[in-house]
């Protein structure tokens, strides 16, 4: 008698979860626990290198291989008298917001992993000697370490899977239903995370281009349009370049500087958004200019091709 389709995906979540637990335990037994090790001795790299790298790994492990997969277990080995997983999963879903920590460092981990394999000879052979082990698989660290930025999506899809093919009087329903509502959720919660790391690399860059001036830095702030402007001088008839920065709450208007070291432009006015008006101007001779008054003052400003 042919295996029902939905106990073979429960079984698959089953091995995937078995194969994922014994990554995990590598990244955080072995590779964590052994970097560490050598770290402690002052010889390879500094102690919180090896922390930032592996993020908050211990806990995503101690989690997966101490409750999760046992309680997994549990429910396929009991499947005969009670086909279910959706109850176990809803229990998973909250502790899966550990993954945005992981998630947001990933990137940072892995230019570590690189820089100080450069600059300390010993980390980069401790490591090369881990990977060559039988339970590295010939596989690096670094994409040992992409399988818990994975995992999530994979259960979604199980979980799918699973939903679809449950049949429609199955016990399970309601649970499994409330459980990828809320997978979908944390899915949601983690590239959520990824967005925000970006959006702050960004505007960090903005900030550095700006040079640093520190009542401008602020993480709430939001640039929405950065570009070259024409500034016109109504007194001797002529335009130069100029270079405005538009945040939610603030227009700077800067000009570029001449020797880049360093900052790349100088700002020479902060306009705020509110109460801030912007009106065209119908001139011939400066065709697409505007005007920006703002509390502070009034700039004429033209810009290329109509942008």
């Amino acid at each position: 008698m042919q295996e029902p389709e939905e106990k073979k995906i429960a079984l698959e979540l089953l091995e995937t979860e078995q194969a994922y637990v014994n990554r995990l335990y590598l990244l955080d037994q072995i590779f964590y626990t052994e970097l560490m090790k050598e770290a402690k001795t002052g010889k390879t790299v500094p102690e919180d290198v090896v922390k930032m790298i592996f993020s908050n790994i211990s806990s995503i492990y101690q989690f997966h291989a101490e409750f999760f997969l046992p309680e997994l277990r549990k429910r396929m080995e009991d499947w005969n008298h009670n086909p279910r997983i959706g109850d176990v999963i809803q229990k998973l879903a909250p502790f899966l917001k550990m993954y945005g920590e992981y998630v947001k460092n990933f990137d940072k981990a892995v230019e570590l992993i690189t820089a100080w394999s450069e600059k300390s000879p010993p980390f980069q052979e401790l490591i090369a000697d881990i990977q060559k082990r039988k339970v590295c698989a010939n596989l690096t660290l670094q994409h040992h370490m992409l399988e818990p930025v994975q995992r999530i999506p994979r259960y979604e899809l199980l979980l799918k899977d699973y939903v679809r093919k449950l049949p429609p009087q199955s016990p399970d329903r309601g649970d499994a239903e409330k459980a990828l509502e809320m997978i979908f959720m944390v899915a949601k919660h983690s590239n959520a995370a990824i967005a925000e790391m970006e959006r702050l690399q960004n505007l960090w860059v903005v900030y550095q281009r700006l040079g640093l001036e520190d009542d401008i830095v602020d993480p709430s702030n939001e640039l929405i349009k950065e570009g070259p402007i024409q500034k016109i001088s109504t007194r001797n008839n002529s335009t130069s370049e100029k270079y405005l920065f538009l945040f939610n709450n603030m227009l700077l208007y800067c000009v570029p500087k001449v020797i880049q070291v360093g900052a790349e432009f100088q700002v020479h006015l902060r306009m705020d958004v509110e109460g801030m008006k912007v009106r065209e101007l119908k001139d011939t001779e400066f065709p697409h200019t505007f005007l920006v008054s703002g509390k502070q003052r009034t700039l004429e400003l033209q810009a290329r091709y109509g942008e």
